[in-house]
């Protein structure tokens, strides 16, 4: 059968592509985090003997290496089909400005340079089988999210990427396609605890003049309403699970896919639109943020008194 490498099978997209395409007789190697965790016993649970498990950090060198050298010692004389690039990496919901570099920092290293890494490694054996790239990106890369610049960066890095892969493995037969999309539940991105713990952590580390600037209860705001947001995912992943395996094996496939509701929508809006008319609509699809402290009326008369 053919080999297929797939990149972040914890839970989610990757977990759920793992499955079918074991379940349609490729040969999956699937890496995960943590290979202790619930989507990796699941994954030995429901697949056949086929898939392999390999553990992987992205943001490990050394764990890139292991990978690499297992998937060239089995498919050496086959060559690989296809690369699934689904690992990402996002525990930050806030401004620019309030979000600390080292966060915009975890976010390249996983989105951007762990997948970059993956890729250039794979590369000869892809090229050798003429086979597929298929890269899960996110609209957050193409439109300015509000409270999503860390995420939303390492993507658009992470699409130009893949859209310069393109052109430049075009003469060797490797076909590359983008996936971006929607809103779904996917692992710990849909449990409040998490966010709210992150919340927390947010507001301890921020400088006091930032905080007295934002105010407290603007974070709060902001995580309250991405909370609310998140009870609109959709829990069914086969629209992505399907646009992931029509880019391995259509003969055409296509460049970009957007599985989800709503997105034709919001790239229209983007294209053809002001700006102040996107921006309006991002906020009110997304998180719409109350108005910083030093900026509100009460806060102008307080100092005025004092």
């Amino acid at each position: 059968g053919l080999f297929l490498a797939l990149a972040g099978c914890d839970s989610g997209f990757g977990q759920a592509t793992a499955r079918h395409l074991d379940a349609m007789g490729f040969q999956v190697f699937a890496s995960v985090l943590d290979p202790q965790g619930p989507g990796a016993q699941e994954l030995r649970r429901s697949c056949s003997p086929r898939l392999t498990l390999l553990q992987m950090d992205l943001t490990k060198p050394e764990d890139i290496q292991r990978v690499l050298q297992h998937i060239q010692a089995n498919t050496n004389s086959t060559g690989l089909w296809g690369l699934v690039n689904n690992a990402g990496f996002n525990d930050t919901i806030a401004d620019a400005e309030l979000s600390p570099l080292g966060k915009f920092r975890t976010c390249m290293e996983v989105n951007f340079f762990g997948s970059l890494e993956l890729t250039k490694g794979l590369l000869p054996l892809l090229r050798s089988a003429g086979g597929r790239i298929v890269t899960v990106s996110s609209p957050a890369g193409d439109l300015p999210f509000p409270c999503l610049a860390a995420y939303g960066a390492s993507k658009a890095a992470l699409s130009l990427l893949m859209d310069t892969f393109r052109s430049e493995l075009q003469p060797w037969g490797v076909k590359v396609s983008l996936i971006l999309p929607g809103y779904y539940k996917t692992g710990s991105t849909c449990d409040p605890a998490f966010w709210n713990l992150q919340k927390q952590r947010l507001v301890a580390s921020l400088p006091r003049e930032l905080l007295q600037a934002y105010g407290e209860d603007y974070v709060e705001e902001i995580n309250r309403q991405f909370i609310q947001f998140m009870k609109v995912a959709v829990e069914d992943l086969s629209a992505v699970v399907n646009s992931i395996t029509d880019g391995l094996l259509a003969a055409n496939p296509a460049v970009r896919y957007y599985p989800g509701q709503g997105l034709g929508l919001m790239y229209f809006i983007h294209r053809y639109l002001p700006y102040f008319v996107r921006d309006l609509f991002l906020k009110g699809f997304f998180i719409n943020p109350k108005l910083p402290r030093a900026l509100r009326r009460e806060h102008h008369n307080d100092v005025k008194k004092a």
